[in-house]
């Protein structure tokens, strides 16, 4: 999810994989597939950016998991203990 805001200052997360457009009209306007329609307070080039950087970090952190890099938030596995496995090492498949 990325995050943007409305207008009005509200805070909101957008699936990115949802998001069909993004246009400056001037406001900036986030189309989603379903015809849903977002006004953000953020330019064009801010939401590309979020959504640059959100796929990057799965990225990331698929190439730690498949390194057997990837350890979870010390405070995160307390709160919400993660579903996510590290993906086996090369010697192990």
């Amino acid at each position: 999810m990325i995050r943007v805001t409305r207008l009005n200052g509200d805070g909101l997360a957008l699936n990115p994989d949802l998001i069909e457009r993004v246009e400056a009209h001037p406001d900036t306007v986030a189309f989603l597939v379903d015809g849903t329609k977002y006004v953000v307070r953020e330019s064009v080039d801010e939401v590309l950016q979020e959504i640059r950087e959100y796929r990057a970090s799965i990225l990331a952190t698929s190439y730690e998991m498949d390194r057997g890099e990837y350890r979870a938030a010390k405070d995160a596995d307390e709160l919400h203990p993660s579903s996510v496995v590290p993906f086996p090492s090369r010697e192990e498949r």
